[in-house]
């Protein structure tokens, strides 16, 4: 790993590790020594094992209740983990991913400040229907429902930030002022660019997005304009 950051000149900056693996939960603390934030999922990790890597460094659940062993009276494992601990919670928010009872039960466990809304979207992404990879796999989408060709399991998403917070407008009880931070200052504090970024303040980078409309009120609501370091990068 510090080979591979070398060659990336430090730009690497997260990785998911699955804490029952040998080896794995030593190599946190020098993780995160690289700059690299340490999220925790892929994975079948009992609860012990979790709370462990949570212990020595991880501070995120990496899109919490897909592809981890799932939550038991008897052995909450890595979920329960992540619910029960003060790590960042990874929440898909494409209605597939986790149905809207789910969000509303991460949000009321974690509270707002440690939910990540994220989209886990594919390459697919903003395109039409069709054949698409997922890394080395097959990948199909229909109605935008991306599953693998070999055996239909879901495979990431095909959703959109925007498309994001309208859903949780949708499922959560709270304003619009109360959500957005999950999509703004929550992944910057998540990642350690809050100096800079998830907020707009003076000399922090200039990422805005401006609405056209109320995402809140309007169906027909769309992103307008987008900035990126103060430079205009989209116009609807």
């Amino acid at each position: 790993v510090k080979h591979y950051q070398e060659l990336a000149e430090g730009n690497i900056r997260y990785i998911t590790i699955s804490p029952e693996l040998e080896g794995v939960q030593s190599m946190i603390p020098t993780l995160k020594e690289l700059g690299i934030v340490v999220g925790i999922g892929h994975s079948g990790a009992t609860y012990d094992q979790a709370m462990s890597a949570i212990a020595q460094g991880a501070t995120v659940g990496t899109h919490v209740g897909n592809v981890m062993r799932l939550f038991h009276q008897h052995e909450p494992a890595l979920f329960g983990a992540v619910l029960e601990s003060d790590v960042y919670c990874e929440t898909i928010c494409d209605g597939r991913h986790l149905v809207p009872g789910s969000v509303r039960m991460y949000a009321k466990c974690k509270g707002l400040d440690r939910i990540v809304a994220i989209t886990d979207s594919i390459m697919a992404a903003g395109l039409p229907d069709g054949n698409y990879h997922l890394g080395v796999n097959d990948v199909v989408v229909i109605d935008g429902d991306a599953k693998l060709a070999s055996n239909g399991t879901r495979a990431g998403s095909t959703l959109t930030q925007d498309v994001a917070l309208k859903n949780m407008l949708k499922w959560l009880p709270n304003t619009l002022e109360e959500i957005l931070p999950t999509l703004s200052e929550n992944p910057a504090r998540e990642m350690g660019l809050f100096d800079r970024k998830g907020s707009i303040e003076t000399g922090k980078d200039a990422d805005l997005v401006i609405w056209e409309g109320n995402p809140l009120r309007d169906l027909w609501a769309k992103p307008a304009y987008v900035f990126v370091d103060g430079n205009p990068v989209h116009q609807a």
